[in-house]
């Protein structure tokens, strides 16, 4: 049976800070294709029986984290034929993965599948933003029947690599954001809805800035200086940064009477990825604000 034509996923990002998020839930799927970057299979399999929903009827596991069994891909079924594994092996491409995933939906029928991916901040992380934009590319492109709903896992902390602020521009919906900095966003857009607007447009410029500077104290036009290609300008940069203040995501250093310096010895990059997160989940990506034109 062939793969039907190709159609637009819908895809949604679930985050979790400092952990994985929750991937499983609701009612129990009865077919299953899940892409591992991060989890062994075993301790994959392990997670339905924790979670609150019964193992699937059917799963295929496409394991891109097992580096040990050489470039070749392998595919297994399990004795209770419920279950097939495909290990991937080291080096893991993006278009391997989506190879394996459509080789699993041939003969899928009917049948609803649900793709769920562990989690893409590995795929980021050792690969580039790149690899993960081609890989979300690739999933679009699946058939649209017979997958059900695509979910992706994205667990961050404070090594995660900015660039993985560019995922949330390619998917539908991002879940997790946290309810105590969507509410002082929600009291930033209120009180100033100039810095407002320049926060929402140019936090990952801003972030992208923050982490490539290496001075303690820097005014705004010192951290714009280590942006590759950016689209602020060292005031609206300064704006942003003064928005992130306000927000809780680093300091001003109060020992000057010149321009205003940011305490970066103060930066919280967990606060950053959460007033990032309340973005990508509320606004859609090509919204922009008119009171941040330079």
């Amino acid at each position: 049976m062939a793969v039907p034509t190709a159609g637009d996923q819908a895809i949604t990002i679930r985050t979790a800070s400092g952990g994985s998020p929750r991937l499983r839930g609701g009612t129990a799927p009865k077919r299953v294709i899940s892409v591992l970057f991060d989890t062994g299979i075993e301790e994959w399999r392990r997670g339905w029986r924790r979670a609150s929903v019964p193992t699937p009827d059917r799963e295929a596991i496409v394991s891109a984290s097992d580096l040990t069994r050489g470039a070749a891909a392998t595919t297994q079924v399990a004795s209770d034929g419920r279950t097939a594994y495909t290990v991937l092996g080291a080096p893991v491409e993006v278009d391997r993965v989506i190879a394996s995933i459509e080789d699993h939906l041939i003969g899928a029928g009917q049948t609803d599948v649900h793709l769920i991916v562990d989690n893409v901040e590995p795929l980021v992380a050792d690969h580039g933003a790149a690899a993960a934009e081609r890989f979300i590319s690739g999933l679009r492109d699946l058939p649209s029947e017979p997958i059900e709903d695509v979910i992706l896992g994205c667990s961050i902390d404070a090594e995660t690599d900015p660039a993985l602020a560019t995922v949330f521009e390619l998917v539908d919906a991002v879940e997790g954001r946290n309810s105590a900095t969507a509410e002082r966003i929600d009291r930033l857009r209120r009180d100033d809805p100039t810095t407002f607007g320049y926060v929402r447009r140019h936090w990952a410029e801003a972030q992208r800035g923050i982490e490539a500077c290496d001075r303690n104290y820097p005014q705004s036009k010192q951290v714009h200086a280590e942006i590759v290609d950016p689209e602020t300008t060292p005031r609206t940069l300064g704006a942003t940064l003064s928005g992130l203040v306000t927000l809780g995501a680093l300091d001003t250093w109060t020992e000057t009477v010149g321009p205003t310096r940011y305490d970066l010895t103060a930066y919280r990059p967990e606060s950053l990825w959460d007033i990032g997160l309340v973005f990508a989940a509320s606004q859609p990506t090509d919204e922009r604000d008119d009171s941040t034109d330079d």
